[in-house]
């Protein structure tokens, strides 16, 4: 079987939610800043679209100016959404089908789940089933019926890796990843059973069928046309191979309409199936992953940039109609009063957190180094590890409009930075711990260095300890007390891979990658030990404690804002 590439990106901000996963001492708040849209479904005047763990409820009546008019949080990653009635059907990647009450489009809720046994990552719903594509669980069969409970009532496992599903009659034409296309037999849903298959050339990402024929979006090998007039035996009759890698197809009419990856969208002529021809094109500017057509427009789910709405009435010149996008990576966080400085890949973004479950965006500076790694904040400076550039002291006297005061560009990567007294620590991967004199704010420079061997991505620094997020090696503690000469003095080999950490009290709260928030006690240095954690949806990469508050970014899901109180005792 052909292996198949998951992209994940992540932004947005929110306020709404739809929570559960696992944990131990550690309940879950709220959420900001979102993921990638790999999805949209547009019905009369909404456009529903998925933004990483956020369905969104988009008003199109506008389309020059689509808004938000309603939102609320599933738990997992939305890769595929299908619309009928009041309902929509969710396919959230790890924790299966989620189904989302959309009968008030200003409060959308959840109604109820089934976390399926594999990744769901498409969705299709007709009569009382939702067939789901379940990655390398195969084809799963839901029962919605009373959508308040779902449940199982048939299974198919196919060889591949179920990516799309597109119901037609009694066939499930299921884009089964590197085995091509799978034709299941449904018209027994509790004992589906292949028909007939295809093994395309590329990936099937994806699958779009129209009378005698299945459209499927096949990655590097473009858009392949099967005939499925004989279901068992399915046979090529044409393709189209676009410059991108296609991850989505919608048939509207005489044209497919390809999400082809970093190409954009693709309109492609199938007038005559076994010659199809390119008509138009439109670089959306992100990664186009899915798209859906209704009348006039092409809704395009262009993974970090958002909404991409098309106007494609003219199909040869396609145009930008309008556009919804918050667009970012949350990688370090660090929280001062009444509001989270969120180090967002390419900036440093100022998020008004007075109301917990309510989140909003006050400020945002957009750094130089291509990403912002990590931020400290103290007075009225925001210390953020900017990648490739080093260190860049920002100025939030007025967190609406900050602006840069000076920087110091380190040899290595900064990853993360921790600032007590005239010292910033920044973590500067491979080349270690540098300690950097900020005492004149415009114009920072090096006091001294030091270098363990490991990848130092985050660092928090305590009395005499410099606590260092180390990667693959977990949570160092260090022995700052004389700079020019640190040594070991304690580690704890987390498991997953330690990108940031922060201190208070006996606990080092770990912002430990896929493992997600890791609580470790530290009352004895040289023997710390894990008491708590709570397993986030994406990589951690950076994490502050404020009062009861654990703030979590994560890259692949936002920003999670976890009760930790049972150790802050506050």
């Amino acid at each position: 079987m052909k292996k198949t590439i998951i992209i994940a990106f992540a932004f947005f901000l929110s306020t709404g939610a739809c929570f559960a996963v696992d944990s131990l001492n550690v309940r879950l708040a709220s959420r900001a800043l979102s993921g990638p849209c790999f999805a949209t479904f547009t019905v009369g005047d909404y456009c529903y679209m998925g933004g990483g763990g956020r369905f969104m409820v988009m008003d199109v009546t506008d389309p020059n100016h689509p808004t938000e008019v309603g939102h609320c949080y599933v738990t997992g990653l939305i890769r595929d959404i299908y619309i009928v009635g009041d309902y929509a059907y969710v396919a959230d990647y790890t924790t299966g089908l989620q189904i989302i009450d959309i009968t008030t489009p200003s409060a959308p809720s959840l109604t109820g789940t089934y976390n399926t046994s594999g990744a769901a990552i498409g969705v299709h719903v007709v009569g009382d089933y939702a067939y789901v594509a379940d990655a390398g669980a195969g084809l799963q069969i839901i029962d919605i019926f009373t959508p308040s409970a779902p449940s199982l009532i048939g299974t198919y496992n196919t060889s591949g890796w179920a990516e799309g599903v597109h119901v037609v009659g009694d066939y499930a034409y299921v884009a089964d990843g590197g085995d091509g296309l799978q034709i299941i037999d449904i018209s027994t849903p509790s004992v589906p059973s292949l028909t007939g298959t295809y093994n395309t050339s590329g990936i099937a990402n994806g699958v779009h069928v129209v009378g005698d024929y299945a459209y499927v979006a096949d990655g590097s090998a473009g858009l392949r046309i099967i005939d499925i007039s004989t279901p068992t035996a399915p046979s090529e009759v044409g393709f189209y191979n676009t410059e991108g890698r296609v991850r989505g197809v919608y048939i509207s009419g005489d044209y497919a309409y390809v999400a082809d990856g970093g190409a954009g969208l693709q309109i492609i002529d199938i007038t005559t199936p076994s010659a199809p021809s390119l008509t138009g094109t439109y670089d959306t500017g992100g990664f186009a992953l899915g798209v859906h057509v209704v009348g006039d427009y092409a809704y395009v789910a262009d993974g970090p940039a958002g909404l991409q709405i098309i106007d494609i009435s003219t199909p040869s010149a396609p145009s930008l109609t309008g556009t919804y996008n918050k667009s970012g990576f949350a990688l370090g966080v660090h929280v001062v009063g009444d509001y989270a400085y969120v180090a967002d890949d390419n900036a440093l973004q100022i998020i008004d957190i007075s109301t917990p479950s309510a989140p909003s965006l006050t400020g945002t500076y957009n750094t130089s180094g291509g990403s912002a790694r990590g931020v400290y904040v103290v007075g009225d400076y925001a210390y953020v590890a900017d990648d490739s550039a080093g260190l860049r002291i920002i100025d939030i006297s007025t967190p609406f409009t900050p602006s840069l005061t000076g920087a110091y560009n380190t040899s290595g990567i900064a990853t993360g930075v921790h600032v007590v007294g005239d010292y910033a620590y920044v973590t500067d991967d491979y080349d270690g711990l540098k300690i950097i004199d900020i005492s004149t704010p415009s114009a920072p420079s090096l006091t001294g260095t030091y270098d363990r061997g490991g990848n130092a991505l985050g660092v928090h620094v305590i009395g005499d300890y410099a606590y260092a997020a180390d990667g693959g090696d977990g949570l160092q503690i260090i022995d700052i007390s004389t700079p020019s000469a640190s040594s070991l003095t304690g580690t704890y080999n987390t498991s997953g891979s330690a990108y940031g950490v922060h201190v208070v009290g006996d606990y080092a709260y770990v912002a430990d990658g896929s493992a997600g928030l890791r609580i470790i006690d530290i009352s004895t240095p040289t023997t710390p030990y894990e008491v708590g954690f709570y397993d986030t949806e994406g990589r951690a990469c950076g994490v502050y404690i404020s009062g009861d508050y654990a703030y979590v970014a994560v890259r692949d899901a936002g920003l999670y804002i976890l009760d930790v109180s049972q150790f802050t005792g506050e």
